[in-house]
């Protein structure tokens, strides 16, 4: 059966590859490069790889890091068919994929979320996301859902192009070379390094390269470019932990989306970008033909730095030697700060435009203790039966939900307004919302609040001590959707919450639900210890460090 569904998605990417070809004004593919159609077979496997110059094996989709580019036009359906071919014992084997950003509105069972909304899914086992992205268009991605398996590698950018996108006349190149992958990269396996209490990255990738600390003089990611020309460039921070201060010697960006939503264009010369952002930027070829240097500065301790190529990559004009660039860091004088920017379509936040009077107001209260992270007192653990299995089955009160004190149940069509006060410890959190964008009515370390054009967005950062960030959204889409930070390992940690939107109504909502999907869990529930993989991660982080979670 797993073959003919394999022969079957095939047969439907190779179709969509010909509808491409016959088609003018496509979204832009280019041959050469390692893209994806919205009809895809998407293939997670083991791989030994070398992005750093260091050798590991890694966790990958599409057998590449960063993982294919899946692309799509405004409008079109999505039919992403996820099979596990993962074999390596000393990563998890299991796995599950989320679609970040793409807000499932009616397919709350596809958003690939781990013990949420679905089982992970078994070694030589597959899973068709069936699902469309509406009226989205913009820059998303992909990433595993399932324990820290992330960090291992399995991300991927995913890009709904809109051949009507109002913002076209400030740009004439927007393609799969326009796109810009910001990642952390780990030298030992997540499993291992998810027993430590603070665990750092060995380098920085850019577009899948870079180069560690010690390191040999690895090869570094080239986006090139040719004068006089205009760029959209779509960055993604696909990080596991650090945001990252991104800039391009002698050029400055004009900021055009958030997150999938278009702001108004806002011009600067810097932007931080924190683990699971994205932003589009408008560069214009306009210095001397050169070779320039890429910055992106991670906030990780003891990586804050450009030494040898560390954190780089190089933005090369036509014409340019093939060389290192030999430029100087621009001094920053026009940073990115959140509240300049406005959502360009339809702005303003919902319901009454004053703090505390939306239907309901919420406040989380994050605590950590020896490295345990809490929410209102609760330290999330995912429960072994799936949220929205348990309100499929009947539950529909937070009392009867589990995991009990992690699942706040909201009424349908209620404008919410929730407020997160910042911590000194790992922070600043980057949170972020399943299932909607929502309008950033306060931005962290901004003391006034925007209800009238507040940029639109959903991942925000939480901030620093005695800061506090305050959004707002609709509940119109029912179902459990997550809400956490955004760093893995303090959502491994117990950093998150699930908001379980109008639980009466979502079998309504979502209809009928794939026979497959009923199948994940007892499935998953079968697998013995060596099956599910990492059986050793705890003895191995043992061996490097005495800073450990007790082992559970």
């Amino acid at each position: 059966m797993l073959f003919l569904n394999i022969v079957f998605m095939l047969w439907l990417h190779l179709a969509h590859a010909a509808s491409i070809i016959s088609r003018s004004n496509s979204y832009p593919l280019n041959s050469r490069s390692n893209t994806l159609g919205p009809k895809t077979n998407l293939i997670i496997s083991n791989k030994v790889i070398s992005p750093d110059g260091f050798t590991r094996s890694a966790t990958l989709a599409g057998g590449t890091f960063p993982g294919p580019i899946i692309a799509a036009r405004k409008g079109e359906h999505f039919a992403i068919n996820v099979v596990n071919r993962l074999t390596d014992d000393e990563m998890l084997k299991s796995t599950s994929v989320h679609w970040h950003g793409i807000r499932q509105n009616g397919t709350n069972d596809v958003d690939g979320v781990s013990f949420v909304t679905q089982c992970p899914i078994a070694q030589n086992h597959s899973f068709l996301h069936s699902f469309e992205a509406r009226d989205q268009a913009g820059t998303f991605w992909y990433h595993s859902h399932y324990s820290v398996q992330q960090c291992d590698g399995l991300r991927g950018p995913l890009i709904i192009y809109d051949p009507e996108d109002p913002l076209s006349y400030l740009y004439d190149v927007d393609d799969d070379t326009t796109v810009i992958t910001l990642a952390d990269w780990y030298h030992i396996a997540a499993p291992v390094l998810s027993h430590i209490i603070g665990t750092n990255a060995n380098s920085t990738l850019i577009n899948g390269l870079g180069r560690y600390q010690g390191g040999p003089q690895s090869e570094l990611a080239v986006v090139s470019v040719e004068y006089g020309k205009r760029y959209r460039l779509r960055l993604l921070a696909m990080s596991c932990d650090p945001n990252f201060l991104f800039s391009i010697d002698k050029h400055n960006l004009t900021v055009i989306e958030a997150d999938g939503e278009l702001t108004q264009p806002l011009l600067v010369d810097s932007l931080q970008i924190f683990a699971g952002q994205r932003y589009s930027v408008v560069l214009v070829a306009n210095q001397p033909v050169d070779n320039y240097w890429i910055r992106a500065l991670p906030s990780t301790p003891g990586l804050n730095n450009f030494n040898n190529g560390q954190n780089s990559a190089i933005l090369r004009y036509s014409g340019a030697p093939v060389a290192d660039p030999t430029t100087n860091q621009t001094q920053i004088t026009m940073p990115l700060v959140e509240n300049n920017l406005h959502a360009l379509i339809n702005p303003g936040a919902p319901g009454i435009p004053e703090y505390g009077k939306a239907d309901i107001n919420l406040r989380l209260v994050v605590n950590i203790t020896v490295g345990i992270y809490s929410i209102n007192g609760v330290s999330y653990k995912p429960p072994t039966v799936p949220v929205l299995l348990q309100i499929l089955s009947g539950a529909q009160q937070a009392t009867d939900l589990l995991p009990t004190g992690s699942v706040f149940v909201l009424g349908a069509n209620k404008v919410v307004e929730l407020t997160v006060t910042g911590l000194t410890i790992g922070g600043p959190h980057p949170i972020h919302l399943h299932g909607h964008s929502f309008d950033v009515v306060q931005s962290a370390g901004n003391s006034s609040f925007n209800y009238v054009n507040p940029v639109r967005r959903d991942v925000v950062s939480s901030g620093l001590l005695n800061q506090q960030m305050v959004i707002r959204w609709v509940t119109d889409n029912s179902g459990p959707w997550f809400l956490h930070c955004h760093i893995d390992w303090h959502l491994d940690a117990g950093f998150a919450v699930v908001m379980a939107e109008s639980p009466s109504d979502t079998q309504k909502h979502l209809g009928h639900i794939p026979n497959a999907w009923d199948a994940l869990c007892p499935t998953f529930n079968s697998l013995t210890p060596a099956q599910i993989g990492a059986q050793n991660s705890y003895q191995e982080a043992q061996n490097i460090s005495t800073m450990l979670f007790p082992n559970t």
